[in-house]
């Protein structure tokens, strides 16, 4: 199968690799020269824009940072819809607002297009081991046709509705993982304050109800000082936003949503909008002045 790949980013350069290993041909393209290299390095063919990377491909991948960042490379002038003929499979893995996902779907219908919102959740980490959780919307028979392509990106697939539904689903991962992060970092600030070593809190909570992905993968990063970012506290910022205006759309009421998003900009007042958003404890640690490290890592 011959799969077109737009947008390289953290997360799209590594699923573009693991499809490459996979032994898809891909064509790709990106605004940023760099990862386009190492990429092609890899045995992908370069393309000089979004429509270039949709032609005579069956399958085009696109994986960008929000809503204007996909309708201007489905949509615009040079755009995907230039480049694919009636029956190609747009497969948009960016995590953007659903109603957005429904309007590019409805412009591609009108050129035969058919269109899947497949977001991912898990970072940077399992974009690079191909174990991402993927959350699919679309019509079932273009999910079973590129279900194994997705199987090379991530560990499941699940299709959760029409389109749409993938990109809803992925609001409500982004909830949950901001919550839970928070709930952490409070967690751990009041066993430092309390006298008690973080390291030893994780340990003995991991393995109970609190115990979660969220908690394995997160807190040792705060607890070594570690925010390189896996996911940036400025691209949660951004799906919490979406979560909120579909939730004000839809009328579901956001409370602790809406706390989180204030947490978050504060951090990015702060200046710690590149950070990953296990940073989230720099927002406790502000006001409790105190740093949660392991005891071995003061």
């Amino acid at each position: 199968m011959k799969v077109g790949f737009i947008g390289l980013g953290i997360m799209g350069k590594p699923m573009a690799l693991n499809l490459i290993r996979a032994g898809y041909t891909l064509t790709v393209y990106d605004i940023n020269p760099e990862p386009v290299e190492a990429v092609c390095a890899a045995g992908a063919r370069r393309a000089a824009s979004a429509s270039e990377a949709a032609r005579g491909n069956q399958v085009v991948i696109t994986m960008l940072p929000n809503s204007p960042h996909v309708k201007a490379a489905v949509l615009d002038e040079g755009g995907v819809l230039e480049g694919a003929t009636p029956g190609t499979i747009l497969i948009d893995m960016s995590s953007i607002a659903p109603l957005a996902s429904k309007e590019i779907a409805e412009a591609c219908a009108k050129k035969g297009v058919r269109m899947l919102d497949a977001p991912v959740s898990g970072g940077e980490p399992k974009a690079i081991d191909g174990t991402l959780s993927i959350m699919a919307g679309g019509a079932r028979e273009d999910f079973e046709r590129v279900y194994d392509l997705l199987l090379k990106m991530g560990a499941s697939a699940v299709l959760c509705g029409d389109v749409g539904a993938g990109n809803t689903t992925k609001l409500a991962n982004q909830i949950i993982v901001a919550l839970n992060i928070a709930a952490m970092s409070e967690a751990l600030t009041l066993g430092t304050m309390a006298g008690v070593d973080p390291e030893s809190i994780f340990r003995a909570i991991r393995g109970g109800l609190a115990g979660s992905t969220v908690l394995d993968a997160k807190a040792p990063m705060v607890m070594s000082g570690n925010f390189k970012p896996g996911f940036k506290i400025d691209l949660h910022i951004k799906d919490l936003n979406n979560a909120l205006d579909t939730g004000h759309a839809v009328g579901a009421p956001l409370p602790l949503t809406a706390y989180a998003m204030e947490i978050l900009e504060r951090l990015r007042a702060d200046g710690h909008g590149q950070l990953d958003h296990s940073a989230i404890v720099k927002y406790y640690e502000k006001l409790a002045d105190v740093e949660v490290r392991a005891a071995d890592r003061k």
